[in-house]
């Protein structure tokens, strides 16, 4: 017997992500009131309008839609991210910040074409690997598929260059290869081959050298290279066990870089404490067992393996940027999902809970 509505815990954990997230950002956001008030209403509305109302928008329909229908589709939406993502090189259309040409500008309008990149990559896969799903575990229909899917894509990425999207991208894809089945060694070939990607990134990239150069001593150049991690860990310990309180974070106003974008966590630590922290990652746990709990009961391989690589690319990122706020890995500059800074990942995350929510209605009960 198959299920009809959604599954409400999850759906109550994403509400409950989306609204404390929605805090913590209005909260993040006052330092740009306290400069400029046209770039506090800017991104706000960037965030509610494009991020929450949109994506919420996109959640219900997507919700609505059988999933399965989709599938016809995948290798068309996949080329279409590729040439969107693309257009982040020409002239005049890509817009580039701070050396990475990762976004779109149309008129005032600007978006990251990534997010769609990464939705469309999983359902791809996903596709490939139901079409063939016995045959997984031989290296034509396994590895290859996943090579030539994520490793396209994040080849586009890295030219970016956006290394931190690139490899959560390539994660995802790689969990979604053991989910379906995926040999061990294949596994291993894979983590090999990303050790060099990231050794070759260093290579070529300073600024990913350097960031990998800071994790390893992060005091070393605590006014240059080191300056955001430790005032970053600066704000998450003086939050102590229950924070200072919603709105009263000191390092947002002067001291954290980017405290809307990659450095929201610390804000969130200051303002909120131990416990407002524990409760965001477990909030996150929740989310990613609950997710996992739809993909085992999923009535096929294709909707099973689009939640393990949603959840992954959610979660990863998520927790990738509360561990780099800690100083537990490099700083890669993603952003903490539901709460960062950006309208196109707000209304891509929440699509791609809609997905989700469409493979929960028909999963085995």
């Amino acid at each position: 017997m198959k299920r009809s509505s959604v599954d409400a815990p999850f759906l109550l954990v994403v509400c409950g992500l989306v609204l404390f997230g929605l805090l913590i950002f209005t909260s993040a956001a006052l330092s740009l009131l306290a400069h400029n008030g046209a770039s506090f209403t800017s991104v706000a509305v960037s965030q509610l309008l494009l991020g929450f109302v949109c994506g919420s928008i996109a959640l219900f329909v997507l919700s609505r839609i059988d999933y399965r229908t989709l599938k016809p589709y995948t290798p068309y939406f996949f080329f279409f991210a590729l040439g969107l993502t693309l257009l982040t090189f020409v002239p005049h259309i890509g817009l580039s910040l701070k050396g990475a040409a990762r976004w779109i500008a149309l008129g005032p309008v600007s978006f990251q074409p990534e997010e769609v990149l990464k939705l469309a990559s999983v359902l791809f896969l996903a596709a490939i690997y139901a079409a063939k799903f016995k045959q997984v575990p031989t290296l034509r229909h396994g590895i290859v598929p996943m090579l030539a899917v994520g490793g396209s894509a994040a080849l586009i990425l890295l030219a970016q260059p956006n290394t931190a999207g690139a490899l959560i991208l390539c994660a995802a894809c790689a969990l979604m290869l053991f989910a379906a089945g995926g040999r061990v060694w294949h596994l291993g070939v894979l983590l090999l081959l990303g050790i060099a990607v990231v050794g070759a990134a260093a290579l070529v990239y300073p600024h990913v050298r350097e960031r990998i150069v800071t994790y390893i001593n992060n005091s070393a150049d605590v006014q240059g290279s080191g300056y955001q991690i430790n005032q970053s860990l600066i704000a998450v310990g003086s939050g102590g066990f229950s924070g200072r309180g919603f709105g009263q974070s000191i390092e947002k106003f002067s001291y954290l870089p980017e405290p809307i974008g990659d450095s929201i966590f610390a804000v969130e630590g200051e303002e909120f404490g131990f416990i407002g922290s524990t409760l965001l990652v477990v909030l996150y746990l929740v989310f990613c067992i609950l997710g996992l709990r739809i993909a085992a009961r999923a009535p096929d391989p294709f909707g099973g393996l689009i939640v393990v690589g949603l959840v992954a690319i959610i979660v990863g990122q998520s927790f990738f940027n509360i561990a780099s706020a800690l100083g537990l890995v490099p700083l890669i500059g993603v952003p903490l999902i539901f709460v960062s800074h950006g309208g196109t990942a707000l209304a891509l995350s929440l699509a791609e809970v809609g997905v989700i929510l469409s493979v929960s209605r028909r999963m085995k009960s």
